[in-house]
């Protein structure tokens, strides 16, 4: 696992100064996971702090809705912190300790990660440091508060477009300037080793309990799965354990955003806009322009507008083990609505992808059919952003009237 890749993907590219520091992570993480007593630990904190196992729901109204396959969801939302970043997060920070290191570092978008980031600082007596792009913060401004309220140092960063990405840039300058005390709490299934294989190995307990779950609840593995993709970890971690099944497709769902322009998606699959490159430590499938340089992004989730993506999932891809679509931001609204409605559950809008995917196809497959749609977080976060979209007036005097008695 020393430079691991997945086909031409993954890898290690890395400045020298971080060298020593990757490889005590590589071999920290192997020891620890062959460590009878890490592995039971990391259970016990998955079991009693997250509680996990996550249910596996039928939705039956949406299934009459719809008319096609019968459709469950992948409860991740109901993970401490509302979504599947605590799987990976508690691994990690258990790692920090095992390491004998005192701070973690770590990047987020849609914040999620960076809360739950915070929770496990605080539950190990861990020093907290978030890197998030200012556009980001404006827009999950609920999770930054909450970051702060837990001891996490929360830096806005301003270069670029002020997104994921950058994000990242500021967390890795981060790592190579203080490795000697800090582990980098990488959120996604990107990176150089052992991060990819590290972070979707922690989330792989989804699609573990699905495999369960499904043969109990439905006599039988799910059709397809799918799964929405920013960077990736949430598919990685529901898709993995079913790669060798010849019974279950597997489907990620990408950012379409406002259109196919450069600048108005996130997809890095079916468009002649992403091709391969080597940056941010590994090589994968990035969006880049004429000469190389990473594109700007866009989705109206904060957390699948990433310029880039897994490398296990771009390997998984090109050999047609994955298939990937897209869906749209006014997809994304109408799934999130129909969801909404008819289940009496609220998804995280970055869940609300694979939603969308799934009811689309859905309606083309038979009653005797099933699909399993990771549910990867719930939407508390998004309030500001969905009633901007819905145009809630009453919301908008409210938060008025608030900022007024507050002033």
């Amino acid at each position: 696992m020393k430079d691991q890749f997945f086909g031409r993907f993954g890898g290690s590219f890395i400045p020298e100064i971080l060298y020593n520091s990757q490889q005590q992570l590589i071999d920290a993480y192997e020891s620890a996971m062959s460590d009878a007593e890490f592995v039971g630990r990391l259970k016990s904190e998955w079991q009693h702090y997250s509680g996990r196992p996550t249910p596996l729901t039928f939705c039956n109204n949406l299934t009459q809705q719809i008319g096609g396959a019968q459709i469950y969801l992948k409860r991740e939302d109901l993970n401490h912190s509302g979504a599947h970043k605590m799987n990976n997060v508690i691994g990690q920070g258990l790692l920090t300790q095992y390491m004998g290191k005192t701070r973690v570092i770590a990047e987020t978008g849609a914040g999620q990660h960076g809360i739950a980031t915070a929770l496990i600082s605080a539950r190990l007596g861990l020093k907290c440091t978030i890197y998030m792009g200012a556009t980001d913060i404006k827009r999950q401004y609920p999770n930054v508060f909450w970051m702060k309220q837990l001891g996490a140092e929360v830096i806005p960063v301003t270069t670029g477009s002020a997104t994921l990405k950058d994000a990242l840039d500021e967390a890795m300058r981060d790592w190579a300037a203080n490795y000697d005390d800090t582990h980098y709490l990488i959120g996604t299934s990107c990176g150089c080793a052992p991060f990819p294989e590290m972070v979707a190995g922690f989330q792989s307990i989804i699609g573990e309990e699905v495999k369960e779950q499904s043969i109990n609840q439905i006599g039988k593995h799910p059709d397809r799965i799918y799964a929405c993709v920013g960077g990736g970890s949430n598919a990685c971690g529901i898709f993995l354990p079913f790669v060798d099944s010849s019974s279950t497709e597997l489907v990620g769902v990408e950012a379409g955003g406002r259109s196919d322009a450069p600048g108005d998606h996130a997809k890095r699959f079916n468009t002649d806009q992403a091709r391969f490159g080597i940056a941010q430590g590994y090589a994968t499938r990035f969006l880049q322009d004429s000469e190389g340089q990473l594109m700007p992004t866009h989705s109206i989730s904060a957390g699948l507008d990433y310029v880039g993506v897994s490398p296990i999932l771009a390997d998984l891809e090109e050999n047609g083990k994955v298939r990937m679509i897209s869906a749209n931001d006014d997809e994304v609204m109408t799934a999130f609505s129909q969801l909404m409605r008819n289940e009496g559950i609220i998804p995280a809008l970055e869940s609300a992808h694979a939603v969308a995917g799934g009811l689309r196809e859905a309606k083309s497959m038979s009653p005797e059919q099933s699909i399993v749609i990771n549910l990867s977080g719930r939407g508390d976060k998004d309030i500001f952003n969905v009633a901007k979209v819905m145009k809630d007036e009453p919301f908008s005097a409210f938060l008025n009237d608030f900022l007024l008695e507050a002033n």
